[in-house]
């Protein structure tokens, strides 16, 4: 990757970005044309491959920026710094809302790139999502008190059923084309609440 990219003003930069995030989340990589993501970026062909050696690297930098990019939403929302997991649910939500407004296609790429099997590509997909995937799975449940829940609970299972709910909730959102902020988050509220009638302890 040529660092030049890292130089140009930040709408360039971000124009790319999301260029590539669209095309390659509405195709398969093997696919999704170069030339149509130049020219939604508003570049020529070449001066794309002027930044990024072939299509392959394009698509690795766009992953690796989306979990970057992810961790550092995440973080900044105070994601890391709560204990109560129904507010980790909460502050993570207004995260990718915040990251879906900046980039559109990101979360539908994500999930495009995790069930990619391009030889060419999927071993390289695969290290990255590995890692964030494990992250999303696990890292969270270090601070859960379990003596909050209904006894005998699975916490895993648990994260994994609001955190799938509420991935697949924004995924169907994204794709109705207009994205009500406001009307995410009150649902989003409602779904907490319904969590919390079903897997808190009420002794």
């Amino acid at each position: 990757m040529n660092e030049k990219f890292f130089s140009l003003p930040e709408e360039k930069r971000l124009a790319m970005i999301n260029a590539g995030y669209r095309v390659f989340s509405q195709n398969s990589y093997k696919k999704s044309p170069v030339s149509e993501i130049a020219a939604e970026a508003g570049i020529s062909r070449s001066l794309l491959f002027h930044y990024f050696r072939n299509k392959k690297e394009l698509y690795l930098f766009l992953i690796q920026n989306a979990a970057d990019t992810t961790y550092k939403y995440l973080y900044e929302f105070g994601c890391g710094e709560e204990e109560d997991i129904f507010e980790i649910m909460h502050k993570g939500l207004k995260a990718k809302v915040a990251l879906m407004k900046k980039y559109p296609d990101l979360t539908l790429f994500t999930i495009k790139a995790y069930y990619e099997t391009d030889p060419e590509i999927c071993g390289d997909i695969q290290k990255i999502i590995g890692r964030v995937a494990s992250f999303d799975a696990n890292a969270r449940f270090l601070k859960i008190d379990p003596e909050q829940f209904v006894e005998g609970i699975d916490l895993q299972m648990m994260y994994m059923d609001m955190y799938l709910a509420s991935e697949g909730y924004l995924w169907e959102k994204s794709h109705k084309g207009s994205f009500d902020v406001d009307e995410v988050e009150k649902n989003f509220e409602k779904m907490i609440a319904f969590w919390k009638k079903i897997y808190l302890s009420k002794s």
